[in-house]
Order: C-alpha cells, then structure tokens, then sequence
C-alpha cells in the first residue's frame, strides 16, 4: 500500500515543489513507483515534470470539484515511473467553490484511496498558505514532510504550521504523523544557518534530516526543462543531497 506524503510550508519559496520534484526523482532510481499530486494553483510541480499545465484537458481542479475519478487525470512525467496528477490556475477559485460542500475535507482522501495500491509513494505538493487545499492534502496524507529554509522567519512559520497539524490530527485525521523536516538553502558559512538549525533541534531533534539542501544553481536551472535535478545533471550536488535524502527517506520508511 503506497505512503501518502503531504509536502507542506505555508511560507513561499522554501523548496517544497523542488523536493516533491527531486525526492521523488531519487526514489525511482532506487525502482520505487511515485505519484506526485500537485495542488499548487501556481502548477509548479506540474511544469517541472514536463507537463503543459495550460495543455492538459483535466487537472487536480475537475478532481476535487466535479468529482472527476483521480486516475482519468494522471498524466506520465517526462521522467519514467513518476506519474503527475497536474494543477493550473482554475485550481484558484476552489475555495470559494467548495464552501457548501459537505466534507470537503475528505475529497482528495476519498480520491486518493483508491490509487494507494497502484504506488509506493504519493507526495502531495502543496500550496504556500494553510486553506482548503492544505487541508484536503493533511486530511488525505499519512505524514507530513516540512522544507524550511535557514533563515529566522521560518521559525515562526514553523510553529504556526505545527499548530495547524496539531489542529488536523484532533478534527480530521488523527493517524498524522511528522515525517521530517527537510533544511533548505542551508549555508554553512552563515552564523543564520547555524542557529536555525539549532533552534530547530532543541524541539523537534528526532525527525530532522541528517541531509541538508544547499543553494545549487543546477538545482534552479531543471525546472526550466521540465526535468528534474536528477535526470537534468546527474552528477551535480543538489542531485547527490536529495540521493542522500531518498535513502534517510527509504530507511525511515522500512
């Protein structure tokens, strides 16, 4: 039965969709099978595995409101044994679309149910802010994957985000756990870097990642070829740390 893995931060810009990308690019090397479920109405994750988000018939949006059967909507990554379930920007108005909806935190979970056999793995990436998107991702998920980046804002970010986790569990689904919590953009010449790690540490020490993600200019430059790191630049370091986060990943996982 395949693991479903909200990828959360409700700031911008922290490297969620890259390591949605990247973690899941690193698994099927190791012949895991991986479904990446992007519903970000940016549609990141979506272009960044190859896909024409303005092209596709169906997205993640005919999904959760016109309750489209999830699998009519997979589309096949560039990279082979990821598939994507794609977003664009009619995802935007789902809010609003939504608010009679009985349950409606339950719609991705319901969907997402009946896929857990055909994957190893389903990595939700999900939109910069805490709404009904996030919701439905927490709801359907097993655990909760955190990028955050080294710098002092994030720390707030943090607890706000654990609140709402704490806020899931009670409500909607009480089997959530924390998967870890990824650094990103780390700079190991910064005293910043330093002391967010620590601080983090002091409260959560158990399930940060040993790897950290550091800036990488190969790591920006993929998503613009539709490719991930891995399949971009085999050799580079962004590709070698997220290898390294896949195998902490498989070994917490066994």
């Amino acid at each position: 039965m395949g693991k479903i893995v909200a990828v959360v931060n409700q700031k911008g810009g922290v490297g969620k969709t890259t390591t949605v990308i990247n973690l899941a690019a690193a698994l099927v090397e190791q012949n895991y099978k991986v479904l990446i479920v992007d519903i970000d109405p940016q549609g990141n994750a979506t272009s960044g595995c190859g896909i024409l988000k303005n092209q596709v018939q169906s997205t993640i949006y005919d999904v959760l409101v016109n309750n489209e059967p999830i699998k009519t909507v997979i589309k096949q990554a560039q990279q082979e044994n990821i598939d994507v379930v794609p977003s664009n920007m009619n995802l935007a108005g789902t809010e609003v679309e939504l608010v009679n909806t009985k349950q409606r935190e339950f719609i991705l979970k319901t969907q997402l149910d009946s896929l857990k056999k055909d994957y190893d793995y389903i990595f939700i990436d999900c939109p910069p802010a805490v709404n009904i998107l996030t919701i439905n991702a927490l709801t359907a998920s097993s655990s909760v994957l955190i990028p955050m980046q080294c710098e002092y804002y994030a720390l707030e970010g943090l607890s706000q985000l654990v609140q709402t986790i704490g806020l899931v569990k009670k409500n909607t689904n009480p089997k959530l756990v924390l998967e870890g919590i990824l650094f990103t953009m780390y700079d190991s010449r910064t005293n910043l870097s330093f002391q967010v790690v620590k601080e983090v540490q002091n409260h959560f020490r158990s399930i940060i990642y040993n790897t950290k993600i550091t800036r990488s200019v190969r790591l920006s430059e993929a998503p613009s070829f539709g490719m991930s790191c891995i399949s971009y630049d085999a050799k580079s370091k962004g590709t070698e740390q997220y290898r390294q986060l896949a195998m902490e990943f498989i070994e917490r996982n066994q």
